[in-house]
């Protein structure tokens, strides 16, 4: 069956509330559980240090005032407000392995769409390591009872817990379906960064390694469908572990040779950066077609498919059942302030990447 099949029995299975959809065969899981046992020896050899806090003000020099320390102060770049920019999931999106708050996806997501838009961006995290898709209620329920009123965009990446610790591909994609409809009803944008290929992981030995990354590429789809039924959108997390990790495992790893290292976590900020600012509006390419770019129009359960191969693929969705199929480039871009560094934390902007301006 092809995978642009499964997704859709997946998401279908969820909307629908049917029962459990096996990623995996029944005759696989005594290899499986073999291969676990021996991937447990090598995964998680050191220790990774606890998320960093980042939460914040970033591009403070585009609005006025400075924001109290732990705080999220109003400010204003001419009549604008900041931004708020929230960040929800696991342990990927608060951030774990890396030891500085500029170094996490959130503090580089914030301080990227600070430069682009050109006003300061307010940052909160609510993800916690270890979540899976069923915590996101709770963290949802978190974001919207805040007094400042829902994020303009909120960033979910959520996935690799549900595979490893074999939750049902069908709650795993209801409960992120739920989380994105809450978010999008409160006026929220919403942008998913999908499963990450665990099969990239370097102890992973075969089979595992090849079924983890298929449980991953199809659980990474279903995931794409409700988003994009849900007017959200999706960012391939997937490949984008695979070559650029594969390649370069010392680097993109961190101590623990599972979670990201500072330059694993500024390559998947990189890729979801243009699709949050697309959201927004603030994207200088236009959502259309192009063909150079192997871009394309596709049902959406064939462009979800498509998506879970390739790094930064995002979905977006266009008329039903149609969805646009994205490779949007990489900009890099100035960020000034050292990443606008958080109130009383100057060490939060070191070792942060400095972007330059490309053509």
């Amino acid at each position: 069956m092809s995978r642009a099949r499964v997704a859709r029995r997946i998401a279908a299975g969820a909307a629908y509330g049917g029962g459990s959809i096996g990623l995996l065969g029944v005759a696989a899981v005594g290899v499986l559980l073999a291969e676990v046992a021996l991937a447990k020896k090598s995964v998680g050899g050191g220790v990774a240090p606890l998320p960093p806090g980042a939460e914040g003000r970033y591009g403070r020099s585009y609005g006025s005032g400075q924001p109290a320390t732990g705080q999220l102060a109003t400010g204003q770049h001419g009549s604008e407000p900041p931004l708020r920019l929230a960040l929800l999931g696991d342990s990927t999106a608060a951030g774990q392995g890396v030891r500085r708050a500029g170094q996490t996806p959130g503090a580089l997501i914030a301080s990227g769409l600070a430069a682009v838009a050109e006003r300061p961006v307010d940052l909160r995290n609510v993800a916690l390591s270890g979540a899976r898709s069923d915590d996101l209620e709770r963290q949802v329920s978190l974001l919207l009872a805040s007094p400042n009123g829902p994020p303009d965009v909120c960033v979910i990446m959520i996935g690799a817990n549900d595979v490893t610790h074999r939750m049902p591909a069908t709650q795993s994609v209801r409960c992120l379906a739920a989380a994105v409809r809450r978010l999008r009803t409160a006026g929220a944008e919403v942008v998913v960064g999908t499963c990450p290929d665990l099969g990239t992981i370097e102890p992973v030995y075969q089979p595992l390694r090849w079924l983890a990354r298929r449980a991953s590429r199809q659980l990474a789809a279903a995931q794409t469908i409700v988003v994009i039924e849900q007017g959200g959108r999706t960012v391939s997390l997937g490949d984008l572990l695979g070559p650029e990790f594969a390649a370069n495992p010392r680097e993109m790893f961190g101590v623990d040779n599972f979670h990201p290292s500072a330059e694993g976590y500024a390559t998947a900020a990189m890729a979801v950066l243009p699709t949050v600012c697309a959201a927004l509006g603030m994207w200088p390419e236009a959502d259309r077609i192009d063909v150079a770019r192997h871009e394309n129009m596709l049902p959406v359960a064939k462009a979800a498919a498509e998506a879970a191969k390739e790094a930064g693929t995002e979905v977006t969705g266009a008329r039903a059942p149609w969805a646009l199929l994205k490779h949007r480039r990489r900009r890099r871009l100035p960020v000034p302030d050292a990443v606008g560094a958080v109130e009383g934390d100057a060490a939060a902007a070191e070792g942060a990447p400095r972007f330059s301006r490309e053509p």
